[in-house]
């Protein structure tokens, strides 16, 4: 058996990155999306195991130590990352992975895996993605400062990427996502 697709997901904060996933969630319920771990608190309405699985300092060091996770990073002083054994588990399952994870993050996987599709989510324009980062409401000046210099950084590395997804329409964003996990082959 042909081990699933990974296809890895990535762009700036603010992007939508989220609301595209949870798009595919609603177009293919049985697809398998990888639910990351990190050390940062959860936000109004997060659950554990859902948006993500929020750990301690402590059991992420002790996953990192013994090897435990396709890739790790650090994004705005919060770690996340991907455990290793449920990636391997439905890929080994031949069910196709989707992965939303950062930049630095997604070029960890590129080394890992180099069989997985890597598909940047870019804004239809900076000034939308500075408007969503100041409408989310959950971080000061600084912090949304920080992520506006970072998403700079970030959105030049879009040619990085095996394809390029603009997020100007979330239903047709997540569908080009559903397909690219549905098509084993390169990107169009």
């Amino acid at each position: 058996m042909n081990p699933g697709r990974l296809v890895v997901l990535t762009g700036p904060s603010g992007v939508g990155k989220g609301t595209v996933v949870a798009e595919v969630r609603r177009l293919r319920p049985d697809l398998w999306i990888s639910v990351s771990a990190t050390t940062r608190a959860p936000r109004p309405g997060e659950a554990d195991g859902a948006a993500y699985h929020f750990w301690d300092s402590e059991r992420f060091a002790r996953t990192i130590d013994q090897g435990g996770f396709l890739e790790w990073a650090e994004f705005a002083g919060n770690r996340y990352g991907t455990p290793l054994a449920e990636v391997q588990q439905h890929r080994a399952a031949g069910e196709p992975v989707l992965l939303e994870i950062e930049l630095q993050g997604a070029r960890q996987v590129r080394a890992a895996a180099p069989d997985a599709l890597m598909v940047f989510l870019t804004p239809p324009s900076f000034a939308e993605l500075e408007e969503r980062l100041r409408g989310r409401g959950t971080e000061d000046e600084a912090a949304i400062s920080r992520r506006l210099d970072r998403a700079r950084a970030e959105m030049a590395a879009a040619a990085e990427f095996d394809a390029v997804v603009v997020n100007d329409d979330v239903v047709r964003a997540a569908r080009e996502l559903v397909d690219f996990l549905e098509d084993p082959g390169p990107p169009a």
